[in-house]
């Protein structure tokens, strides 16, 4: 018998029900994919909450790597049972009214078999240029695991434009037209030891923003999002790349991720691609390893940089707003007297 026409609306309601769900999944996905930074196959491609966030559990170091330095407590007498303790013991020396820290190096011998009788020895040492420690020993024999801890006012650097000059440093100060970024050697030491090879290098060519993102009317100045508006586009953030030409880019290994907040600087997967976000991005998970934060008083130079012209480009079905002229940076040295910042 002839099926009646109402014996169908079970199907096509089914149908239609498949339907918008595929379509929610897709966009839903489309808008993830779209809202964090993007890494290409060609160029075109509140902080102290953040803080306080990655104080909570970090203290790595990098291994088969031994640093070198004045000792300040002799490993042979100072016996502990992991790095993460090591670490700790050095922090525990950032005592100073001023913030500064008698210790600034860490090395631990956790290798039972390559270290023989000095395993589970810490030594704590001193650094005369924190930014550039003094190694002894690195490589596949060595059983040392070491990592730097930077007191307040020490481990200035520079990302310099013809727009003013943002500062990656373990604790921030403004000098004129300054930006400065707190550097964060316990929770990404990898990270960190690539930033100080750059700044060795003395140039950084092939290093600039290309890509531009405002907060729009999306997120306010503090970088809160506001109530019922879209994630984005603009997605609030500034990138760029890390890799100066004719020194190969080694892949960073994924370090601490942590809740993304303006003035996070962190890497687009393994680098040497990375971003400074100007805005708080739970959105985006934790997915990025940050290595610095921006101060709240220095990103004037970053909301700058966002509001420069752009063009869009698509890239994996998405618009992407890159910079209509890229901005060069470079990689400066910053002294310090005791927290203040001389240029």
């Amino acid at each position: 018998m002839g099926r009646k026409p109402s014996d169908s609306l079970p199907t096509r309601w089914a149908s239609s029900l498949f339907l918008l769900l595929t379509g929610l999944v897709f966009c839903t996905f489309l808008f993830i994919f779209a809202s964090v930074p993007t890494k290409p196959t060609k160029i075109y491609w509140n902080s102290e909450s953040a803080s306080v966030e990655m104080d909570g559990g970090c203290c790595g170091g990098i291994e088969k790597l031994e640093l070198w330095g004045a000792a300040v407590k002799w490993g042979s007498e100072f016996k502990l049972n992991s790095s993460e303790d090591c670490c700790e013991a050095c922090k525990a020396m950032c005592i100073g009214n001023d913030g500064s820290c008698l210790c600034d190096t860490w090395v631990f011998c956790g290798d039972r078999e390559a270290c023989g009788s000095h395993f589970g020895e810490c030594w704590l040492k001193k650094q005369k240029d924190t930014l550039a420690p003094e190694r002894k020993e690195v490589g596949n024999k060595v059983g040392w695991t070491s990592g730097l801890i930077f007191g307040k006012g020490e481990g200035i650097v520079g990302l310099e434009t013809e727009y003013g000059t943002l500062h990656i440093k373990v604790n921030a100060h403004v000098f004129g037209n300054m930006c400065s970024v707190q550097l964060l050697p316990d929770c990404a030491p990898y990270s960190v030891a690539y930033i100080l090879e750059l700044l060795d290098l003395r140039h950084c060519t092939g290093c600039e923003f290309y890509r531009a993102e405002s907060r729009g009317q999306i997120w306010d100045l503090e970088g809160n999002h506001i109530k019922d508006a879209t994630f984005g586009p603009p997605f609030a953030m500034i990138q760029g790349t890390l890799e100066a030409l004719g020194t190969p880019f080694r892949t960073i290994p994924t370090e601490v991720c942590p809740s993304i907040w303006r003035g996070s600087v962190g890497w687009v997967g393994s680098g040497p691609e990375f971003f400074i976000s100007l805005a708080n991005h739970q959105e985006w998970k934790k997915s990025h390893t940050v290595f610095g934060y921006v101060l709240p008083e220095d990103m004037e130079i970053a909301e700058k940089i966002s509001q420069f012209p752009t063009k869009l480009v698509v890239y994996n079905h998405m618009d992407v707003s890159v910079l209509e002229k890229p901005i060069p940076l470079r990689i400066q040295r910053v002294k310090t007297n005791h927290g203040k910042v001389r240029i």
